[in-house]
């Protein structure tokens, strides 16, 4: 080769790295990589606290007390645990940052497979969220709406998702992660607040009379399988792994101080506060309510109506955060694949194209169908508890190798039983609660 031929080559390659790094600078993930510790507690405290927290004490009432409050422990401490692993493996090839979570399943399982096996799960837990998120928001506005307004004309659940919708429509256009960091603020603290108020306004409320701690149902096989569904509802409420490694991406990371550790700052304090949130609420909603408690406990609450419209205004706030801190990967997905693959330029039309066409499908499917949320145990042991309790095990056991039968290899394979039973049980009580409901369904109510 000569030497202008060299030259040329060079030139070429630096031509394609700065169009490579043109684009980075583009996608929504890796757009911004100066992220404080803080911005991790945010973006993890608003993907984790969803409004799955107020359905925790009917989780509980399906439970029992003994199942109920062990499982809820055993929920925050396996999911930590993978939380970490995955904090960790963000940087564990050297000079490489895998960005993705389906950067690091093609990393464990090649280009291809890793693809398949993530991508799916990945996107079912997060367009899945946005949808439920949809319809909570639009049906939090509702409440507030018929607590504030008994005697006004009753507006459809439709009509409350579409106005919740077009305030998404806006907020979707933020860039990245970091352009999201006021909202994630402001949704984590509503998380927290409203938690608050949910457990304090029970404890208000005081124990009802005739409390009663048994089974719900009558029959021994429905009890079963409403456990079963519970399980869903606890796996659905620790949904934060599907973006976590997006989140770490935005952090700087240089060899004196790596990404992992703001990174595990920020994921300390933000489970701190979801421990906050879901015991009190779990526990003294269920000690309050017994089996009498609705599946979200705003409902079962119905005084000071002043509280209880705020509470509900609180959880639209929150909802609109996290419906972004979810979305934003799935935009990262599809941008991405819009600008390498299909080699669209990388522009704000595009963006605002794709983005518009995301919020306005999961609005339409969020009012075809609002019985979303029975849908929500089987999604939840579907795919939140393979990407939440067990990929990230199965994925340190084939990238970090640890010793056969040593301490890490004993606790990723009791983790990975105990994750896949999860799965395994609460998809089948969910499916079976979605089959007997069936004939109370509408569309488009």
């Amino acid at each position: 080769m000569g030497v202008g031929d060299e030259k040329g080559h060079h030139e070429e390659n630096c031509n394609i790295d700065a169009k490579q790094k043109a684009i980075n600078d583009w996608l929504p993930v890796t757009a911004s990589r100066n992220a404080k510790w803080w911005y991790s507690t945010f973006h993890n405290l608003t993907a984790m606290v969803g409004a799955g927290v107020l359905s925790l004490p009917y989780a509980m009432s399906n439970m029992g007390w003994g199942p109920g409050v062990a499982i809820l422990i055993l929920s925050w401490v396996i999911t930590l645990y993978t939380l970490w692993q995955m904090v960790e493996m963000h940087e564990m090839i050297p000079g490489k940052r895998l960005d993705r979570y389906h950067e690091l399943g093609q990393e464990a399982f090649g280009e291809k497979l890793g693809l398949w096996i993530v991508v799916p799960q990945q996107v079912i837990v997060e367009a899945g969220t946005c949808i439920v998120y949809m319809v909570t928001g639009g049906k939090s506005l509702k409440k507030i709406h018929d607590t504030l307004c008994p005697d006004c004309r009753d507006i459809k659940t439709s009509y409350w998702i579409i106005i919740f919708a077009s305030i998404n429509f806006v907020i979707a256009q933020c860039p990245n992660f970091n352009s999201l960091s006021i909202i994630s603020m402001t949704a984590a603290a509503m998380s927290l607040t409203y938690s608050t108020i949910a457990w304090s306004a029970s404890v208000k409320n005081g124990i009802v009379s005739n409390v009663d701690y048994g089974p719900r149902s009558t029959s021994t096989t429905d009890s079963v399988f409403h456990f079963f569904s519970a399980l869903g509802d606890v796996a659905f409420a620790y949904a934060g792994h599907n973006v976590v490694l997006e989140i770490q991406a935005t952090m700087p990371s240089t060899h004196e101080v790596p990404s992992k550790k703001p990174m595990w700052k920020g994921v300390i304090w933000a489970y701190l506060g979801v421990a906050f949130c879901y015991f009190p609420v779990a526990i003294i909603g269920y000690y309050m309510f017994g089996n009498s408690v609705d599946d979200n406990i705003l409902i079962t609450l119905e005084k000071p109506v002043w509280l209880i419209a705020a509470a509900n205004l609180f959880v639209v706030i929150h909802v609109i955060g996290g419906y972004q801190v979810f979305a934003m990967p799935v935009f990262d997905m599809i941008e991405t694949v819009m600008v390498k693959k299909l080699h669209f330029p990388p522009t704000f039309a595009l963006r605002f194209s794709v983005r518009s066409i995301y919020v306005a499908l999961t609005m339409f499917i969020g009012i075809c169908i609002p019985f979303f949320g029975s849908l929500l145990g089987f999604l939840g042991g579907f795919a939140f508890a393979p990407t939440t309790y067990f990929l990230p095990c199965i994925i340190w056991l084939k990238l970090k190798k640890p010793k056969k039968f040593g301490l890490s290899w004993t606790i990723n394979m009791i983790c990975i039983v105990i994750g896949v039973l999860l799965m395994i049980l609460s998809s089948i009580g969910a499916m079976r609660n979605i089959i007997v409901q069936s004939e109370h369904y509408k569309f488009f109510s």
